[in-house]
């Protein structure tokens, strides 16, 4: 097989994952993200950091992974 096949296939497995992971990630977002009865002293600056930074994250992801996958078509 050649290598750009190869890569072909894995940032496309890669790119649909992301995808599923993102929609796991939105579907359970409260519960993911929401406040921890546990930790008192979290107030809502800290998780809307903790909120950006996933979002963040999962975006750069999505580009990184979809970039591959459709650049090398």
């Amino acid at each position: 097989m050649h290598l750009e096949l190869v890569l072909r296939i894995v940032f496309s497995v890669l790119f649909i994952a992301t995808l599923a992971g993102g929609y796991f990630l939105f579907k359970n977002y409260d519960r993911l993200l929401g406040p921890d009865p546990s930790i008192p002293s979290e107030n809502e600056g800290s998780l809307g950091l903790n909120k950006v930074q996933v979002i963040v994250i999962w975006l750069h992801l999505v580009g990184i992974t979809g970039g591959f996958a459709f650049l090398l078509h």
